[in-house]
Parts: structure tokens; C-alpha cells; sequence
């Protein structure tokens, strides 16, 4: 069993920054996909990004290329995600997840990750 909690959201003007951090704990945190998902108030869960347990891969969805980063740290069993640029359109519940390993071409579907933290709340201004 592997728990996930996310922290690291909050309120933030348009084109401003924010860093989001997933502390796992279970099972060796280094064995594991991890990724990340958000949801917006009447959207279905989207797909942000995902790295591998070794961080030699990594993606992205289209609309976070340039402007969301994937890293993680295993010696600390966290995953962060840095969001910079940010839109009123990436308000949403973001989502950690995790799973033991996702061929990189289902990086993005929901169903391949066994666990999921609770969320954090990102809201963007304009």
C-alpha cells in the first residue's frame, strides 16, 4: 500500500508560479511511476504529467509543455511538480498518483495508476 499526500496549492494571479510536492510513503517510493492528474469543477480528471521510477522518462500534456516540470526525489519520496505561467484555465484539484510501472504510451489514462493522493486545490486569477 503506498500513501500519497499532496501539498503545495493555493491562490495565485495570472502568469505567476507555484510548486507542488507529493510525499509518498509505503512501499519503496523508488519503484513507482508517479504522475499527476487535475479536475476542474464540471471537467472529467485530465492528465498533466507523469515521470518514471528512474526520471529517464517523462511527459507531458500538450497544454503544460513549456510551463509545467516533472522531477523527483526518491532519496526524499516526494514528486513535485512546478508550475509556472499559470492560467485562470488550470484552476483545478490536482491530483497525485502512482502505480508500479505504466508503459509510457498510457501515461495519461487514469486507469493505469493504483493509488491517488487526496488532492490540492489550485486556483489562478486573472
Amino acid at each position: 500500500q503506498v500513501q500519497l499526500v499532496e501539498s503545495g496549492g493555493g491562490l495565485v494571479q495570472a502568469g505567476g508560479s507555484l510548486r507542488l510536492s507529493c510525499a509518498a510513503s509505503g512501499r519503496p517510493f523508488s519503484n513507482y511511476d508517479m504522475g499527476w492528474f487535475r479536475q476542474a469543477p464540471g471537467k472529467e480528471r485530465e492528465f498533466v504529467s507523469a515521470i518514471s521510477w528512474t526520471a529517464s522518462n517523462a511527459a507531458y500534456a500538450d497544454s503544460m509543455k513549456g510551463r509545467f516540470t516533472i522531477s523527483r526525489d526518491n532519496a526524499k519520496n516526494t514528486v513535485y511538480l512546478q508550475m509556472n505561467s499559470l492560467k485562470p484555465e488550470d484552476t483545478a484539484v490536482y491530483f497525485c498518483v502512482a502505480t508500479g510501472a505504466v508503459y509510457p504510451g498510457s501515461y495519461a489514462n487514469p486507469g493505469a495508476y493504483r493509488y491517488w493522493g487526496q488532492g490540492t486545490q489550485v486556483t489562478v486569477s486573472s
